[in-house]
């Protein structure tokens, strides 16, 4: 890992299944007392309609770039805390995830307030599209919606 930047394995998009276990890994350790790990799966429905598939696509060096950025600002501003993000790109079947973001801390409020943030972040900052298949046979890119109110 070079200084500043977060290693392949903590920021990183994939084209198969996310390895959660591998995202986990990369952040816990002995001087965490606290683990978040936030999975994003693909659901069948989405507005009243049957959604049939996903599929995401990137500009891959700016969205690397970026998912880079976000864990290194989560990381520097507190202490002992770590956090892994990986998004999936291409086709992702209904019910696999399409995110992990892990995050480990000394304490769990750090944790929790920082995988939140990462989510936040990702959404509306990493440039990855997301296009959603309908049971019609239809289909159409979707923008991200804001989380709701803590």
């Amino acid at each position: 890992m070079t200084e500043g930047h977060a290693s392949p394995v903590r920021a990183s998009l994939t084209e198969g299944p996310i390895d959660t276990a591998a995202a986990t890994d990369a952040v816990a350790g002995a001087t965490c007392g606290a683990v978040v790990v936030f999975l994003g799966n693909v659901r069948n429905h989405h507005g009243g309609r049957t959604v049939t598939e996903l599929a995401y696509s990137a500009y891959r060096p700016m969205a690397q770039a970026r998912l880079e950025q976000i864990v290194t600002e989560l990381e520097g501003a507190a202490t002992g805390l770590r956090v892994a993000i990986v998004h999936r790109l291409g086709v992702v079947p209904i019910g696999e995830a399409s995110v992990v973001i892990a995050v480990a801390s000394p304490h769990r409020q750090a944790a929790y307030e920082a995988s939140r943030t990462a989510l936040e972040r990702l959404k509306r900052e990493v440039p990855i599209w997301k296009r959603e298949t309908y049971d019609d046979g239809s289909a159409t890119w979707r923008e991200e919606e804001a989380l709701a109110p803590a």
